[in-house]
C-alpha cells in the first residue's frame, strides 16, 4: 500500500505528465514539474517523514522550524544543498548523490539543521600528513580553509544556530552525509564509495513512479 504522499504524487504525474498509456517510456513531464519528483524524492526520506530514531520532541521541533522559515530555508530542509571544492576551480554545487564523493575533493553540505564539512579519502590523508603546513603547498592549505570559511559565514546567518561537523571518508561522522545522498550504485566514481541502505535509489523511484503513473 502506497503512503499518502506517494499516491499524491502518482495522481499529479498521471494528470499533467504526457505518455501514452502503459507505456512509461513515453512519460515526460513539463519543464515546469521536471524537477518536482527529485525534490518529493528527498522529502520522503527526511527527518519530516522518516521519523526512525528521532524523539516525538525532535520531530516536532523539525516541523515547526520548517513551518516557521521563509521558502529558501525551508527548500534547504527538504533538499540540501551540496558544494564541492577542488583543485580545478570555485566550488561548485553537485548533486546530492553518491556519485559526487570524490577521494579529491572537499563536500560542504548545508540541511539547515547541520553544516557538515567532509574530506575526501586522500584529502584527509594529506592533511594527516601535514601538507597543509609546508610553504610549497598554499594551494592545498586554502583548499582545506575555503569550506570552513564558507560554513563558518552560513552559521553566522542562522538561527537556530546548525550543529557544525567535520569528518573523513569512511570514519564514523561521514553518516552525517551519507543519509542524506542517493543511493545510487558506487565504485565507478573515483571514491569506491557504497551506501548500504534499504533506501531505493532515485532510479529506481522514477521507474516505479513512471510506472504506476501510466497506468491510470
Amino acid at each position: 500500500e502506497y503512503r499518502k504522499d506517494d499516491r499524491s504524487l502518482i495522481r499529479l504525474c498521471g494528470k499533467f505528465a504526457e505518455y501514452r498509456k502503459d507505456d512509461p517510456t513515453s512519460f515526460q513531464l513539463s519543464p515546469e514539474f521536471s524537477i518536482y519528483p527529485q525534490f518529493m524524492f528527498h522529502l520522503r526520506r527526511s527527518h519530516f517523514l522518516q521519523v526512525f530514531n528521532s524523539s516525538p520532541d525532535e520531530s516536532a521541533y523539525r516541523r515547526m522550524i520548517l513551518v516557521r522559515e521563509n521558502t529558501t530555508n525551508s527548500l534547504v530542509m527538504i533538499q540540501p544543498a551540496l558544494l564541492s571544492y577542488s583543485f580545478h576551480g570555485p566550488p561548485e554545487p553537485v548533486l546530492l548523490d553518491v556519485s559526487s564523493i570524490q577521494q579529491n575533493t572537499i563536500l560542504l553540505l548545508d540541511t539547515f539543521f547541520n553544516v557538515v564539512v567532509f574530506h575526501g579519502e586522500t584529502i584527509s590523508s594529506w592533511r594527516d600528513q601535514g601538507y597543509q603546513d609546508q610553504p610549497d603547498h598554499e594551494n592545498f592549505r586554502n583548499l582545506l580553509q575555503a569550506p570552513k570559511d564558507d560554513a563558518q559565514i552560513t552559521m553566522e546567518n542562522r538561527f537556530p544556530v546548525p550543529r557544525y561537523i567535520v569528518c573523513d571518508q569512511h570514519k564514523s561522522q561521514s553518516r552525517f552525509l551519507l543519509a542524506v545522498l542517493n543511493p545510487s550504485s558506487g565504485g565507478s566514481n573515483g571514491s569506491n564509495q557504497q551506501i548500504f541502505t534499504d533506501d531505493v535509489s532515485l532510479k529506481v523511484f522514477m521507474e516505479h513512479l513512471m510506472k504506476l503513473s501510466v497506468q491510470g
